[in-house]
C-alpha cells in the first residue's frame, strides 16, 4: 500500500477515538466511531483473499448496525430533551439502545460472534489494533454514561462475557482466535465493575492493552497462528520461551504478576458492594481462562510436534528481528503488581 495512504489511514484510526474522547457532543462522539470504523477497513482487506474479504464484510455489517443503533439512540435523546448530550432524565429505553450498540462494538456477550470470526480473518497487525485501540472509543463513552445505565443489564452482560470468553476459548488451536476470546473475557471484568469503581475499569483496560500488545510482539514476527506454528519458538527464538510464558501467566492472572492487579482489585470491590456471587463467578472463569493460556505455554515450551528435519536448521540462523518495543511491555505486564497500593 502508497506510504501516503497509509499515513491518512493510521492517522485517522488514532483521531477517531481521539474525538470520541474529547467531545461532549455525542454527534461527534458518533462521528469519530465512524471515522475508526471506516479507516480500518482498508487495512483488513490489504491482503486481499476470501478470508479477509469476508472478515471486513462482517467487521462493516456489525459496526454499521451499532453505529446505526447509536445514532438513532442519540436522535431520539434529542427529540425528548432538546440536547446532543444525555440527562439524568433520559429514558431508559434509549439508554439501553446505547448500551446495546456499544456492546456490539466492544464485542460482549451476547454480541460477541464476529470478534472471533473477523480477528481469525485479519492479519495479526490489524488484529492488534481490532482488539486494542478499537476498544478505546466504545468504553470511553460507557465510561461517561455509567450511571445512567440499569446496572442489572450491565451485570449480566458481563457474567456472560466472563463466562463465553472462557468456555469459548477452550476448544481453539489458532492463536488469533484464542485471543478474541481472551478479549472477550476481558471486557465483561471491565463492564462488571463500570458501576461501582470506573476507575477499575480503566486500570484493567491499560493492563488489558500492554499484555496483549506483548503477546502480538511475540506473534507477529514469526506470524505465528496457530498452536503447531507456536510449538517452534523454541527453535526459532529461544529466548522468548520464559517471556512468552510469563507474558501469558500474567494475562491470566496469575499472582504475583501484573495480570493479577486488575482481577484482584475488582474482586474486593465487588465484595465490598455485597456480591460475592458474581466475584465466585467470575474468579472461577479466571480459572478456565488460565487454563488455555496454560495450555499455550505447555505447547509451546514443552512439547515438540513432529516436524520435518529442516525446521530444526531455524536456530543455526542469526535472526535479525529486534524487540525494542517488547521490552518495556513486558516489564509493564508482569513485574508491576507493587504498584496495585496506589490503585486502593
Amino acid at each position: 500500500m502508497n506510504p501516503f495512504t497509509l499515513l491518512i489511514i493510521y492517522f485517522t484510526i488514532f483521531s477517531g477515538p481521539m474525538v470520541t474522547m474529547l467531545s461532549s457532543s455525542f454527534f461527534l462522539m458518533w462521528i469519530g466511531l465512524e471515522m475508526n470504523l471506516l479507516a480500518i477497513i482498508p487495512l483488513m482487506i490489504n491482503k486481499s483473499n476470501p478470508r479477509s474479504m469476508e472478515a471486513s464484510t462482517k467487521y462493516f455489517i456489525t459496526q454499521a448496525t451499532a453505529s446505526m443503533i447509536f445514532l438513532m439512540s442519540v436522535i431520539l435523546n434529542y427529540k425528548q430533551m432538546g440536547l446532543w448530550t444525555f440527562q439524568p432524565q433520559t429514558n431508559s429505553l434509549t439508554m439501553t439502545l446505547i448500551f446495546i450498540s456499544l456492546s456490539i462494538k466492544l464485542g460482549l456477550s451476547p454480541f460477541h460472534a464476529w470478534l472471533p470470526e473477523v480477528t481469525q480473518g485479519i492479519p495479526l497487525k490489524t488484529g492488534l489494533l481490532l482488539l486494542t485501540w478499537q476498544k478505546v472509543a466504545p468504553m470511553t463513552i460507557l465510561f461517561q454514561i455509567h450511571q445512567s445505565i440499569d446496572t442489572r443489564i450491565m451485570i449480566s452482560s458481563a457474567i456472560i462475557s466472563v463466562l463465553v470468553g472462557a468456555w469459548g476459548g477452550l476448544n481453539q488451536t489458532q492463536t488469533r482466535k484464542i485471543m478474541a476470546y481472551s478479549s472477550i473475557s476481558h471486557m465483561g471484568w471491565m463492564i462488571s465493575i463500570l458501576p461501582y469503581n470506573p476507575s477499575f475499569t480503566i486500570i484493567n483496560l491499560i493492563i488489558y492493552t500492554m499484555l496483549t500488545l506483548a503477546i502480538f510482539l511475540i506473534l507477529h514476527p514469526h506470524s505465528f497462528s496457530s498452536i503447531k506454528t507456536m510449538s517452534l519458538l523454541w527453535n526459532k527464538a529461544p529466548i522468548l520461551l520464559p517471556v512468552m510464558a510469563m507474558i501469558l501467566l500474567s494475562t491470566g492472572g496469575l499472582p504475583p504478576l501484573t495480570g493479577f492487579m486488575p482481577k484482584w482489585l475488582i474482586v474486593t470491590e465487588l465484595l465490598k458492594n455485597n456480591n460475592p456471587i458474581m466475584a465466585s463467578i467470575m474468579a472461577t472463569a479466571a480459572l478456565i481462562n488460565l487454563f488455555f493460556y496454560t495450555r499455550l505455554i505447555y505447547s509451546t515450551s514443552l512439547t515438540i510436534f513432529p516436524t520435518n528435519n529442516n525446521s530444526k536448521m531455524y536456530i543455526q540462523q542469526s535472526s535479525n528481528k529486534m524487540y525494542f518495543t517488547l521490552t518495556p511491555m513486558i516489564i509493564l505486564g508482569t513485574l508491576t503488581l507493587p504498584l496495585s497500593s496506589l490503585a486502593l
